[in-house]
């Protein structure tokens, strides 16, 4: 599942559904608006596999990394956001579920950042194609 904060816009959750990307968002699709940051990891644990997309960067931490789900941090503009995801979700090292789960990663124009879980040492993978 690919769940998206609720600090991704509206406009960018359907972007994503026009492009057929599957995903489902806290405070539309599940959850309560105004779920809490402490709030969304005990959530994540009851979803099945989630990836959750969110522009908090204070998800990006090691120390959350867990086998139940995967985070993506987006370093992006507010309307960059659907772009961003959709290249996360098509990188040859993230572009399966399974793939993605025990991560915590951050999307910005340089590539991707990521922890994986029990790794001793961050990852940096580049973008396979131009753009963004």
């Amino acid at each position: 599942m690919n769940l998206l904060d609720e600090n991704i816009m509206a406009s960018q959750r359907e972007r994503l559904r026009a492009w057929r990307i599957p995903v489902r968002q806290i405070g539309h699709d599940l959850a309560h608006k105004g779920l809490q940051d402490a709030e969304i990891l005990p959530f994540l644990h009851h979803l099945q596999r989630p990836t959750f997309f969110t522009r908090d960067l204070g998800f990006y931490a090691r120390e959350i990394c867990h086998a139940r789900y995967g985070i993506v941090c987006l370093a992006a503009a507010p309307d960059e956001a659907g772009v961003f995801i959709r290249r996360v979700l098509r990188h040859p090292r993230l572009n399966t579920q399974a793939k993605r789960m025990g991560t915590v990663a951050r999307a910005s124009r340089r590539g991707v950042s990521l922890w994986r879980l029990r790794a001793e040492v961050e990852e940096f993978l580049l973008w396979q194609s131009s753009g963004v």
